[in-house]
């Protein structure tokens, strides 16, 4: 599928002084931000800037949207961290959760007879308590909002000997 061609809107004499300024800053990020904006401002298209500036067609398509409306603001590096967190599991579903981990896996048909996070998700997609599967992250942190306190099973050894 071939992408329309885009480019960065015009420059005014900061924003151009700043894009020059970070050529020469030390982080990569911005360097290559600023040699894709100043590429798109003298007319290069997007799959020679992508290979100019070592990068795909469509970081340098991003960094085009994320620089033409606010300006050099845009070509900020911004956080990686999830801006919220979705609940899979409502305070309904936790409780019912709640419910279900002192009892034994067995009675779900496992074969194993200690909990572990993966089986608690598996158990609670398959007893409809989530409409989807979910991650063991998202059953540690349903159990810990609840302040039920979650340990990784650990198997025993026992001797047949009596002691």
């Amino acid at each position: 599928m071939r992408h329309p061609s885009v480019f960065v809107r015009l420059l005014t004499s900061e924003e151009r002084q700043q894009m020059e300024a970070g050529l020469r800053s030390s982080p990569t990020f911005t360097v290559r931000r600023c040699q894709s904006v100043l590429a798109s401002v003298y007319g290069a298209g997007v799959p020679r800037i992508a290979r100019q500036v070592g990068c795909s067609e469509p970081t340098v398509r991003n960094v085009v949207h994320a620089f033409n409306p606010p300006g050099v603001a845009g070509l900020q590096r911004e956080s990686s961290r999830p801006q919220t967190t979705r609940e899979h599991l409502g305070s309904e579903e936790a409780t019912r959760l709640q419910a279900l981990v002192p009892q034994s896996p067995r009675t779900f048909g496992s074969p194993t007879s200690l909990w572990t996070l993966e089986l608690a998700a598996e158990v609670s997609f398959a007893q409809g308590l989530t409409s989807q599967r979910v991650s063991r992250e998202a059953i540690r942190t349903a159990l810990r909002r609840l302040e039920v306190s979650w340990q990784r099973a650990k198997h025993w050894l026992t001797s047949p000997e009596p002691t």
